[in-house]
């Protein structure tokens, strides 16, 4: 797998861990029991992004079913490596390609 390709799947994993650590303790802490919205880091390839998406409970859980989807800000999407598949008010879903970038999505998804 190319190098830069690589490098956006591994960021792109580390946020959405961070997402499933916060969602966990959001739900272990009962901070947010009644919460609509969900605050996340998004889940683009771009080391330096620290840009916030706001998402319904269900509209999260329907991107991690799928291990090769993230939630990002519109526009942050990296072509070489990942295809946008929806996109929602204040967040984009994309899919890595098949092959090596989503081998890799699908490998470092905490919830596998």
């Amino acid at each position: 797998m190319e190098e830069r390709a690589r490098r956006i799947g591994e960021n792109e994993a580390l946020f959405r861990s961070v997402n499933d650590e916060v969602r966990a303790l959001d739900e272990r802490f009962g901070a947010r029991p009644d919460a609509n919205v969900m605050s996340i880091v998004c889940e683009c390839g771009q080391a330096d992004c620290i840009e916030h998406l706001e998402l319904r409970p269900d509209e999260y859980e329907a991107v991690r079913a799928e291990g090769a989807c993230f939630a990002i800000k519109p526009g942050h999407e990296e072509p070489e490596a990942e295809d946008v598949v929806a996109r929602h008010d204040g967040y984009w879903v994309v899919k890595k390609h098949e092959g090596e970038p989503a081998k890799l999505a699908r490998q470092t998804d905490p919830r596998r």
